[in-house]
C-alpha cells in the first residue's frame, strides 16, 4: 500500500451496555479511529424474558453507517473500503428461510437457570469439555439451546437456521448468512481440535444441528450492501466477516511482541489470556475451567472469563434506582480513597452474575464469609476493583502452569483501560508490568481485520505494528507487593 493512500472502514462495536459506529481510517502504518456514533444497549424484559431490542440495534448502525459515511452532511459521502460488526459471544437469533423468529434472549435471562447441571447429567461434564474445550459457565450457547429443547421451543422446531449476534447483524447489511469461527467457538458447541461443530455432543442432547451452518474464517468479503439498505443509508460499500466476538478483535489490536505477554480485555467483563498455536484440552485445564476459543488466523484464545467491571457498572445501577447518582470517574475517586481490603470477595461468585442488587448481595458474601462489609460506596467500589485485581493474580498464575510460558507483561486493552485506579492494582497484584492502550481495542481489531481482508494490511504481526504506532500506551510498574501478597492468601482461601 502507499504510503501516501488511504482507506476507510466502519467498525459497529457492539458491547453487553453500549454500542458505537467508529470511522477508522488506515494511512501507511498509522491508524486513526473516530467514535461517529454511540447508542445505549438496553434489553428489554417482555413476555416472561429479557430480549435484546434487536430492531433498535438495527436502527442505530444504520444510523452510524450515514453518520460515519457523512450522507446528508456534504455533497458526497465517503468512499468506504468496507464495514464489519462484532459483539459479545454466545446469544444468537434463530431464522426460517431469512425470517428472524423473535427476538434474540439476552444470556443473563433466567432460562438457563440449571440447564448446565441437566447438560452434565445427560452428556457428562469431562465429555463436554473433552469435545469443546470450553469454559463452564450457564450463560454458553449450549444450554441456551438445551433450554429450548427442554421447553419444546416453537421457534427451535420451525428454525431451519441460527445465527449468532454479529453474524445476524452481518446479514442483516449484506443478505449473506455466515458462521464465522470466532463467535462460533465461544458458544460450547464447537470443537477447536477437529475444528468442527461437536455433533455427537449436540445429538445427545438433542439440538438439532441443522441450524448450524459452515463454520468459516474471520476476515472474509462478502460482497456489498442489500439493496434495501443501499436505498435507506445512501450508500453502498462492501461488508466484510470480521472477528465478530468482540474479545477476538480485541486481541488482534493487543500490541504484544514475543511470546511472554498475556492480555485483559477489560471491560464489563474482563478476559485474561494467552494467543497459543494449540488448545489445552486436558484435566488440569478442566480443573481450572479455562476456554480456547479460536482466534484470527486460527489461533486459540486460551482464556478465563472474569465478571469484570459488571460488578461496579451494577453497584453504580443499584444506587441510581435509590437516587444516588455517580459517574465512573467520580466512583474512581471514591475507591480510591476508600479503606484498602475492607474485606474480600470472589468476583465470579454465581449470584454476582445477575442483574440487580449488588450491593446487597455484596453484603451477603460478607456475612457467608464472616467479614465486614463495605461501609460505603467508596469501599464497595474499591472492593469490586481489588476483586478484580486479585483475579488476574491467580488467573496469571494458572496460565503460567497450564501453558509452560513465564509471563513478563500483562496488555490491558479496551474500556477499562480508562480505569486508572484498577490498572495499577493489576500490576500490584501480579507483581508483573503492566501495559494499558488502546482503548478502543476492539474497534481497531475490527478494521485491522478488515485491512488485511482486503489487503491492506500484510498480516497479524503488521497489524500490531500499526497498533504500537498508532495510539497511546501506559506503563504502570508494580508497587506495595507485600501487601497485594498477603491479600492474595486471603483471596485463595475463599476461592479455593
Amino acid at each position: 500500500m502507499s504510503a501516501m493512500a488511504t482507506s476507510q472502514f466502519v467498525a459497529f462495536d457492539l458491547g453487553a451496555e453500549s454500542g458505537r459506529a467508529v470511522l477508522g481510517r488506515l494511512s501507511g502504518s498509522r491508524l486513526t479511529l473516530d467514535v461517529k456514533h454511540r447508542f445505549p444497549n438496553t434489553p428489554v424484559q417482555m413476555n416472561g424474558a429479557l430480549h435484546w431490542n434487536t430492531p433498535s440495534i438495527w436502527a442505530e448502525l444504520k444510523t452510524g453507517l450515514r453518520k460515519a459515511a457523512g450522507v446528508g452532511e456534504t455533497k458526497r459521502p465517503l468512499k468506504l473500503d468496507g464495514l464489519a460488526v462484532d459483539t459479545w459471544g454466545v446469544d444468537f437469533g434463530l431464522l426460517s428461510r431469512g425470517e428472524l423468529l423473535g427476538l434474540p434472549i439476552h444470556y443473563r435471562d433466567k432460562r438457563c437457570d440449571g440447564m448446565m447441571q441437566k447438560a452434565f447429567r445427560i452428556a457428562g461434564r469431562e465429555a463436554i469439555f473433552k469435545s469443546t474445550g470450553i469454559q463452564f459457565m450457564q450463560i454458553n450457547s449450549l444450554y441456551q439451546l438445551l433450554s429450548l429443547v427442554k421447553a419444546k421451543s416453537a421457534a427451535l422446531e420451525c428454525a431451519d437456521r441460527l445465527l449468532f449476534m454479529p453474524d445476524l447483524l452481518t446479514y442483516f447489511f449484506s443478505g449473506k448468512m455466515v458462521c464465522e469461527v470466532s463467535i462460533a467457538s465461544t458458544s460450547q458447541m464447537y470443537n477447536p481440535v477437529t475444528k468442527t461443530w461437536a455433533e455427537p455432543l449436540l445429538k445427545k442432547l438433542g439440538i438439532p444441528t441443522r441450524i448450524l451452518g459452515k463454520v468459516t474464517a474471520c476476515g472474509r468479503v462478502l460482497g456489498g450492501l442489500r439493496a434495501e439498505v443501499v436505498d435507506e443509508c445512501g450508500i453502498d460499500c462492501p461488508v466484510i466477516s470480521t472477528a465478530g466476538h468482540d474479545t477476538a478483535s480485541a486481541v488482534v489490536a493487543a500490541p504484544g511482541e514475543g511470546d511472554n505477554w498475556c492480555y485483559i480485555s477489560s471491560g464489563t467483563w474482563s478476559l485474561m489470556g494467552l494467543e497459543l498455536d494449540k488448545p489445552i484440552i486436558n484435566d488440569a485445564s478442566l480443573k481450572a475451567n479455562y476456554t480456547n476459543e479460536v482466534g484470527y488466523g486460527g489461533k486459540i484464545r486460551f482464556l478465563k472469563n472474569i465478571m469484570g467491571l459488571w460488578l461496579v457498572q451494577e453497584c453504580r445501577r443499584h444506587w441510581e434506582r435509590e437516587n444516588q447518582s455517580y459517574d465512573y470517574a467520580t466512583l474512581t475517586k471514591m475507591a480510591a480513597e476508600a479503606t484498602p481490603f475492607r474485606c474480600i470477595i470472589n468476583p465470579d461468585h454465581e449470584p454476582f452474575g445477575k442483574p440487580g442488587q449488588m450491593p446487597l448481595k455484596i453484603n451477603a458474601f460478607c456475612k457467608q464469609t464472616k467479614q465486614k462489609s463495605p461501609s460505603s460506596v467508596g469501599e464497595y467500589v474499591r472492593t469490586c476493583l481489588e476483586a478484580l485485581a486479585l483475579a488476574y493474580a491467580r488467573t496469571l498464575m494458572n496460565l503460567e502452569q497450564l501453558s509452560g510460558r513465564k509471563i513478563d507483561v500483562v496488555h490491558i486493552v479496551g474500556g477499562g483501560t480508562q480505569n486508572e485506579l484498577l490498572n495499577q492494582m493489576a500490576a500490584d497484584a501480579t507483581g508483573r508490568t503492566v501495559i494499558t492502550g488502546p482503548i478502543e481495542a476492539t474497534a481497531a481489531g475490527n478494521i485491522l481485520v478488515q485491512a488485511m481482508a482486503t489487503g491492506q494490511v500484510k498480516d497479524i504481526a503488521h497489524a500490531r505494528k500499526i497498533v504500537r504506532n498508532s495510539f497511546p500506551m501506559k506503563k504502570y510498574e508494580p508497587r506495595d507487593t507485600a501487601t497485594w501478597q498477603k491479600a492474595f492468601e486471603r483471596y485463595m482461601e475463599l476461592v479455593g
